[in-house]
């Protein structure tokens, strides 16, 4: 009965201390939030106790469960050990990817404070997307090595596995090119600043915004909502249209099959009326031209301008509808026309 309360005791004991550190944590870090509300690394921190309480519950039981003296666990001390001793290196790692994760956003959040850049914003953002990843990886590996080795068969075969590392390598490289390709891809992407999140871009004849960058794949959402996920090694290796390259900015032109007998001046006096009163054209310019002629008509371009590419498909289709509709009201004989009539004998008899 003594060794059943000692139990209840030392596991109350232990979840009670894992609680009050943990809550001592949780109340320091909203103490420095409220103190510092421009850092929201306190904020971000906040997120980490989760896995704190499960470090430290782990810890403190592995160090008081043999003042319980209870036979049951003390005859199995050595794998009972072991388990929290797993325990600790997963919780260890899920804190470390927390932590990592909490400052690598804050850092962002400071630099998207201070920056008005939007271009570098989302290469910023890019690049910290997969900085983070990679840490997780790199974290996720490292726990479980120490994991395996905590094992002794695992220990024991470690000279044999160190000797055949130079086969196993090769035969690792030549059955993983494809995925090491698409790493090392991500790599080029993220620190090349060849494609961003937020970026938008056309793959396949089709554009779309760039929604999500991993070491191993990207997906485009397409202006119809659907996702197109590409392996990064599709950029690295194919020509692609990058439209926020160098800034937001984009130029785009409207074609008009006319007759010969439109008014090109007046069409050119109204498209300059229009754009003054749309809301998509962003005033850096603007022509209206004739580019082409055939014999039965001719063909007439507007160029227009916008602050980002979704700006100027709505523009261009705007001033499209526009331009037809004031040729359908104003000068309809400017419309293009198909010559039906029979031709007439230019000898007459």
């Amino acid at each position: 009965m003594e060794s059943v309360v000692r139990l209840a005791l030392v596991l109350g004991g232990s979840v009670l201390v894992a609680l009050a550190v943990g809550r001592a944590a949780e109340l320091f870090a909203r103490y420095a939030d409220a103190r510092h509300p421009d850092t929201p690394l306190w904020g971000l921190l906040r997120r980490c106790r989760t896995p704190l309480y499960a470090v430290l519950l782990c810890a403190v039981f592995r160090w008081s469960y043999r003042a319980t003296e209870w036979p049951p666990l003390l005859d199995r001390t050595v794998v009972l050990d072991h388990i929290l001793m797993l325990c600790l290196i997963g919780g260890g790692a899920w804190l470390t990817i927390r932590v990592v994760s909490a400052l690598v956003e804050s850092a962002y959040a400071r630099y998207a404070g201070r920056t008005r850049d939007a271009a570098r914003l989302r290469r910023v953002r890019t690049q910290v997307t997969l900085l983070t990843r990679v840490v997780s990886v790199g974290v996720g590996v490292i726990a479980a090595a120490f994991v395996l080795v905590t094992f002794p068969t695992f220990r024991g075969l470690g000279t044999s596995l160190l000797a055949s590392a130079g086969i196993i390598g090769i035969v690792a490289g030549v059955a993983a090119q494809s995925t090491l390709g698409n790493l090392f891809a991500g790599f080029q992407i993220a620190f090349g600043d060849m494609v961003r999140i937020g970026d938008t871009v056309v793959v396949d004849e089709q554009w779309g915004i760039v929604e999500e960058v991993t070491l191993t794949f990207l997906t485009v959402r397409t202006w119809d909502e659907r996702r197109v996920t590409l392996p990064v090694s599709y950029f690295t290796s194919r020509p692609f249209e990058n439209w926020s390259r160098g800034g937001n900015e984009s130029t785009g032109t409207v074609f008009v099959h006319c007759d010969h007998s439109v008014p090109v001046d007046l069409m050119r006096t109204h498209l300059r009326k229009f754009l003054d009163s749309c809301p998509g054209w962003d005033g850096r310019g603007w022509d209206l031209a004739v580019t082409d002629t055939s014999p039965t008509g001719i063909t007439v371009r507007a160029l227009v301008t916008a602050k980002d590419p979704d700006d100027l498909w709505t523009t261009r289709c705007a001033v499209r509808e526009e331009l037809v509709g004031w040729l359908t009201r104003e000068h309809p004989a400017g419309l293009p026309r198909i010559v039906t009539a029979r031709a007439t004998d230019a000898a007459q008899p």
